[in-house]
């Protein structure tokens, strides 16, 4: 029964605090723009001499 109080507090804080990260990355504009990052790979630079 110790453990259960224990961990549960636990589990419950780091859920939260993933959710609150995913919010905060969701209101800075980190999933703002899939498909260009994904297409970025795909453009050849050409490196100057």
């Amino acid at each position: 029964m110790n453990g259960i109080a224990f961990m549960l507090p636990i589990a419950l804080g780091m859920g939260l605090f993933g959710l609150a990260a995913f919010f905060w990355a969701l209101k800075r504009g980190q999933f703002s723009d899939l498909d260009g990052a994904a297409a970025r790979i795909l453009i050849e630079e050409e490196d100057q001499p």
